[in-house]
């Protein structure tokens, strides 16, 4: 295993003030008045500093933080051997902006990704900011290789919010409510959900009704196969609800693309680095795209996303595509970091804490009326709260609450989908922080179900 990360004054939640503190409402007072109102915030915590998987806030709070930054600080917050790499980094360059000039630890992760990466083929790798710079990537490669201009993304996914993202994105109406029109040539198939099929299938049938409304009804009224690029896939749907779909859906995906010659494309942004307990989760069902996007962990917190394809499809013009920070040399410095600290035990503790977590969950669908599902894989976790168990109605409210309840007991937690609640933590995190949230959490369930 890696170093352990030095905590702050605890490993586990302490807290010293009413929520929110006096600094913190004055934060927020100050936040409402000069940034964008867009930013969803779910609960008011004001950060401070991090270390390992604790949140301290600017009223002495101590948080355990099982967002992660939204599954971005893989290694945990401010992991000592990550703030070194970045102080030697940008002690020595910052910028140069690698679109028009070299530097060599560019290229170093670019070998480093073409071997963690699926697929026993040259690769290429374009750097970019982000998951969406990666997607926009993927979206224009895509067509560029192909000669062909549609694209078929998945009812629940969600992208990015740049436009070529976002008009794959069909994760909720609000992301989307005026800002069309997107960009044409855009298919939404439906995504194999079991628990709540979107073709009303059985859950053990789901995966291949969706695949045959895709293949018999899209492909055969919306679009001929000869017309879509690309095929662009969540191996396991974040923001639709840490959706995990059978591994026969994303193998028949496969098996479409390579048929007719679509490219298969895989967003591994929320997925990736680690975060299932393999470096990617399409390996969990044995699947090869032809382009994979990374982003959120791939730099334990810096901003960084890379679109890594077979090296005969990057095969455009300079000029044809460029981003002035993408690969920043010290941002690239993190991920080589991340990546070592990944390979030295963390993707092993996030396999072998994910199952633990997941076996001690799984009889709170028995146990508790509003958990419909326990589903993910590693340390990519999801409760699906419903208000009926036949019916299924999303327990909307619930979640919402479920959530604010932990932040007030000291635990950090996120929504997605209609009324899944996530656990996405550091890859850090020990057999005592996790039985620690799992206790916060169904204390803050329990309230909620007695009220």
């Amino acid at each position: 295993m890696t170093k352990a990360v030095p905590a702050l004054e605890a490993k586990l939640p302490q807290l010293k003030t009413p929520l929110p503190g006096p600094e913190a409402r004055r934060i927020v007072k100050l936040d409402e008045r000069y940034i964008s109102p867009s930013y969803t915030r779910p609960y008011p915590l004001v950060a401070r500093r991090g270390r390992g998987a604790v949140v301290e806030d600017v009223d002495g709070n101590l948080f355990l933080d099982f967002s992660a930054g939204i599954a971005v600080v893989a290694t945990g917050h401010c992991h000592p051997e990550v703030v070194q790499a970045v102080q030697q980094q940008a002690a020595e360059l910052l910028h140069m902006s690698g679109t028009d000039f070299y530097y060599e630890n560019m290229i170093t992760l670019a070998q480093k990704l073409e071997a963690i990466t699926p697929g026993d083929f040259p690769k290429r790798v374009f750097y970019g900011n982000s998951g969406a710079e990666a997607i926009e990537c993927a979206l224009k490669l895509a067509r560029y290789a192909t000669g062909r201009k549609n694209f078929i993304a998945f009812q629940g996914c969600f992208h990015g919010r740049t436009y070529g993202a976002l008009s794959l994105t069909a994760s909720k109406s609000v992301q989307r409510e005026r800002f069309g029109p997107f960009l044409s040539g855009v298919l939404h198939a439906p995504y194999a959900y079991p628990y709540r099929c979107p073709v009303g299938a059985p859950p053990e049938k789901c995966a291949q009704a969706c695949l045959n409304f895709l293949e018999n009804v899209l492909l055969k009224t919306v679009s001929a196969p000869e017309e879509v690029a690309a095929i662009i896939v969540e191996p396991i749907q974040g923001e639709g609800g840490y959706v995990v779909p059978p591994d026969e859906f994303l193998q028949g995906l496969e098996r479409l693309c390579r048929r007719h010659g679509m490219l298969l494309v895989m967003d591994e942004v929320q997925t990736g680095m680690g975060r299932t307990g393999r470096w990617w989760a399409c390996q969990h069902p044995g699947v090869t795209p032809d382009i994979l996007c990374i982003a959120k962990g791939i730099a334990s917190g810096l901003p960084l996303g890379a679109c890594v394809a077979r090296a005969d499809l990057m095969s455009w013009p300079p000029g044809a595509h460029a981003s002035t920070f993408g690969g920043n040399p010290v941002s690239v410095a993190a991920a080589l970091t991340t990546i070592r600290l990944i390979e030295d035990g963390l993707m092993e503790n996030a396999r072998r804490l994910g199952d633990t977590i997941l076996g001690k969950l799984a009889d709170w669908p028995r146990r508790h009326r509003l958990v419909g599902e326990v589903r993910g894989r590693g340390l990519m976790i999801g409760l699906e709260l419903v208000r009926d168990k036949k019916t299924k109605e999303p327990a909307r409210e619930e979640a919402k609450a479920l959530v604010e309840g932990a932040f007030h007991r000291g635990l950090l937690l996120l929504t997605c989908g209609a009324s899944t609640v996530r656990l996405v933590p550091p890859l850090v995190i020990d057999a005592e922080q996790a039985d620690c949230a799992l206790a916060l959490l169904e204390e803050a369930l329990a309230e909620i179900e007695n009220r």
